[in-house]
């Protein structure tokens, strides 16, 4: 019999990214603080299974993400970039800002070429605290500093 071409399908293996950015396997955290660290940037999104994985090296599993996929660690009020718990850094679109709905942290949408729309990801608490430093309330309508810029917020 013919094996199929290919790597194997994914399939969950009990490993799970908290809505508050910790991890579990098969119901009990990881503890290790360098293999937390590992997964956060091992998190990927395959864009044609539409499914999270953490990848080392060769070996990839399928996880469980509770809310977002990645986290907001820093806010950088100059450029407006976000740096990414995968050690990515990009722009922070600041439409797409909105609150959790388990708590109200603030989440974003981020990795616009993976997925139509964007991937959600959520602040941290230190990034969400700088970001609100760089909140101006004026008008009508809140607004945050970016590059010496007012830029509107949504309605949060």
């Amino acid at each position: 019999m013919a094996r199929p071409a290919g790597p194997p399908p994914l399939v969950p293996f009990g490993l799970v990214l908290h809505h508050d950015g910790h991890w579990t396997h098969e119901g009990q955290p990881v503890r290790n603080r360098r293999l937390r660290a590992l997964f956060d940037k091992s998190v990927r999104y395959l864009t044609d299974e539409r499914k999270y994985v953490v990848q080392v090296q060769h070996y990839r599993g399928e996880i469980e993400v509770e809310e977002a996929g990645f986290f907001v660690r820093e806010f950088d009020p100059e450029s407006g970039e976000v740096a990414l718990s995968d050690g990515e850094r990009e722009v922070l679109d600041i439409s797409s800002l909105r609150p959790s709905a388990r708590d109200g942290a603030l989440l974003c949408r981020v990795k616009f070429e993976l997925a139509a729309g964007g991937l959600p990801a959520r602040f941290s608490h230190a990034a969400q605290a700088e970001f609100m430093n760089a909140v101006e309330a004026g008008g009508d309508r809140a607004a945050v500093r970016i590059a010496g810029r007012l830029r509107p917020l949504p309605p949060l």
